[in-house]
């Protein structure tokens, strides 16, 4: 992946943020930035470069992964070989990212850049994390294509007296089977009234005959994450959740269908939530429409009622409405859609009706 032009289009931007140069240390922007996978790693970026710093246990595997960039390589913390960077590139202003410096950590950065002014940003490196390009683009499909294929293998292997942390075992196992990276997230396996819960947490319920179950999971691949969610049914279901069933699906549709570069994460959201609300499940669906995925399972942009932020083209979204019945049970279906100029194109190739096994 070209990390160099993320650097170079980022390094543009250090002067709407007012600042010198960018000091990045939350370990998803540092990997997007320079392509650096371990655990403890910063990056200095300025307008002609930037600069790389790690800890002994990570000098060869930076050297491996982020070839193209200076490196420093600290023993106790990286503040004193900061400050000596800082210097020798002329900084006066230094840009944090607020959103992942603890107070604590600011403290001990201000003692230690004495002399610089620290600024803090926010988001300035997830904003650009928006739109794909075509690696990222790429590295999503390979995610969703073993996510598809879990979902038909377990389709296959559901029996009942199954209980859900099972199902869970062996969706992780066809994962890995098929050359994921991991699991994206821990999977969601709800059987019966439990689908009432948009994130049940597995347990002990078994499988029974006339069960819906809610399956929401996704690969990682290349460190990048698939999110998809079918409700399928176990036998005959009961009918007010067919019927339901059958509302998600229309409301889905609706969302992938508003899906467009230039419209925002509100519009998109109301298109879905109007099927639902108009069917008389308004109060049933409590969460927003989706988020955006990609070297994070949640990240921007977000599909709701308060957001207005415009979708561009190139970002990757989910589309997830659903409707919760306490007691009986619920349906969500959820897709990945890629944002286009034209529309959204879905991600993936599972089928959205109801599979009755």
């Amino acid at each position: 992946m070209d990390h160099q032009l993320r650097r170079t289009t980022l390094a543009a931007r250090l002067g709407d943020l007012a600042v010198d140069a960018l000091f990045v240390t939350r370990l998803t922007n540092v990997r997007y930035l320079t392509g650096f996978t371990g655990s403890n790693g910063q990056a200095l970026l300025t307008e002609s470069g930037a600069v790389f710093f790690t800890d002994g246990r990570y000098t060869e595997q930076s050297r491996h992964e982020a070839p193209d960039l200076e490196r420093v390589t600290y023993s106790a913390s990286v503040g004193a070989s900061l400050h000596e960077q800082c210097g020798r590139l002329g900084i006066a202003r230094l840009g944090f990212e607020a959103h992942d410096m603890s107070v604590a950590a600011h403290g001990r950065l201000g003692s230690d850049l004495s002399g610089i002014e620290l600024v803090a940003t926010q988001d300035a490196v997830e904003r650009q994390r928006w739109v794909k390009d075509d690696e990222e683009i790429a590295a999503l499909r390979d995610a969703q294509r073993v996510t598809d294929l879990a979902f038909d293998d377990i389709l296959e292997w559901l029996a009942i007296g199954q209980t859900e942390r099972q199902v869970a075992h062996q969706i992780q196992l066809v994962m890995r089977r098929e050359g994921a990276d991991r699991m994206a997230f821990d999977p969601i396996v709800a059987f019966g009234e439990n689908a009432a819960e948009p994130h049940h947490e597995p347990g002990h319920r078994v499988l029974q005959e006339g069960d819906v179950v809610k399956l929401d999971m996704g690969a990682l691949w290349a460190g990048y994450h698939a999110d998809m969610t079918r409700t399928v049914a176990f036998g005959e279901p009961a009918a007010e959740l067919k019927k339901v069933h059958e509302i998600v699906k229309e409301a889905q549709q609706a969302g992938i269908d508003a899906v467009r570069a230039g419209v925002t994460g509100a519009e998109v959201d109301a298109a879905a939530r109007a099927v639902i609300a108009d069917a008389g499940y308004g109060d049933r669906f409590p969460h927003g429409l989706g988020h955006g995925v990609g070297l994070e399972i949640h990240e921007g942009p977000r599909l709701g009622r308060e957001f207005e932020h415009v979708l561009p083209t190139g970002a990757v979204v989910t589309v997830e409405p659903g409707i919760y019945l306490p007691g009986l049970g619920g349906v969500r279906i959820e897709d990945m859609v890629e944002v286009t100029d034209d529309g959204g194109r879905v991600v993936g190739t599972s089928a959205r009706d109801l599979i009755e096994l």
